[in-house]
């Protein structure tokens, strides 16, 4: 049984295909196995696997297996050179193997002119192609709390809501192909001010003397409150660096921004400080030996230049 689109969802027909089971990508695709959906992945490292099968999940040996087998392929990657060779490029890609009417869903945070690429190789074979970057972190992953930003045809994202709603509890169409990773790419440099924020914050408090602890307690019902201060600062004060998302990804996305700006026509520059200074202190963090952990590990490289 199968639901190619237009065919309505259904957990009992819909063949759901997943590739990319890091920590984003597999609390995700848990939930779609959880919903009751037939799952079947794809890992370059089959170990990986294990907790997805041990719920039902089916394995794949190829990204092209995953999409001859399924209705809608979900990817959730690292990088954008990942999603290009996994979707476009190797022999055995998703796109290789994506049956007519098939769709494929972009969850890695990734480049614009990427989407529009695989938009187009994906209408060549009469199949559908979606750009949805998420933001929630892994928390959100694991409870469904995240905001999901789609760019593509509107059609095709209101067929994919049942599922996307699993997934998130937003989910906004930004416009055409493309759309959904600028989104993103524009919450990036905002989270990743807040990040530095919420991390100067927290230092200067500890050096004034201040318990960090209530301290935060007294300024988050204020305008300093923040998704990025719940989510991130006991983190923080306890040292806690376990990645939701990697502080290298950080670099990537937010440079990302400031490559686009670096590469626009003179009157479409923007000019963005803050965010080519969040780079910075992030690729400096990473520099540091910290890439794998998360982003909230950044207060140690602040730390660290005030002398602790």
């Amino acid at each position: 049984m199968s639901t190619p689109y237009p065919t309505p969802i259904s957990p009992h027909k819909t063949r759901v295909g997943w590739i990319g089971i890091g920590v984003m990508g597999s609390a995700m695709a848990s939930r779609l196995l959880s919903a009751g959906y037939s799952v079947t992945i794809y890992a370059r490292t089959p170990s990986k696997a294990a907790p997805l099968l041990s719920q039902g999940a089916h394995f794949a040996d190829s990204p092209a297996a995953v999409a001859g087998s399924c209705d809608v392929v979900f990817t959730m990657l690292s990088n954008p050179s990942d999603v290009r060779q996994i979707v476009l490029t190797r022999n055995d890609s998703v796109l290789s193997g994506l049956k007519e009417k098939g769709v494929l869903v972009d969850h890695t945070s990734s480049h614009p002119d990427l989407a529009k690429e695989i938009y187009a190789a994906a209408r060549e074979k009469n199949c559908w192609a979606i750009d949805a970057p998420v933001s929630g972190g892994d928390i959100g992953a694991r409870t469904g709390n995240m905001a999901i930003f789609a760019g593509g045809d509107g059609a095709v994202v209101d067929w994919l809501l049942p599922i996307l709603r699993i997934l998130g509890n937003k989910v906004t169409l930004m416009g055409g192909a493309g759309s959904g990773h600028s989104c993103k790419i524009a919450n990036q440099i905002m989270v990743g001010g807040s990040m530095l924020g919420v991390c100067e914050g927290l230092v200067f408090a500890g050096r004034a003397g201040l318990d960090r602890e209530r301290w935060l307690e007294a300024v988050k019902g204020g305008a300093a409150g923040s998704r990025v201060m719940e989510l991130f600062a006991k983190r923080m004060i306890d040292g806690d660096f376990r990645p939701g998302g990697f502080s290298e990804y950080m670099v990537k996305d937010l440079g990302m921004g400031v490559d686009f700006v670096e590469g626009a026509k003179d009157e479409e520059v923007v000019v963005m400080p803050g965010a080519a200074l969040c780079k910075d202190l992030y690729t400096g963090l990473v520099a540091s030996g910290c890439g794998k952990m998360g982003g909230q590990s950044l207060i140690s490289f602040i730390e660290r230049i005030n002398g602790k």
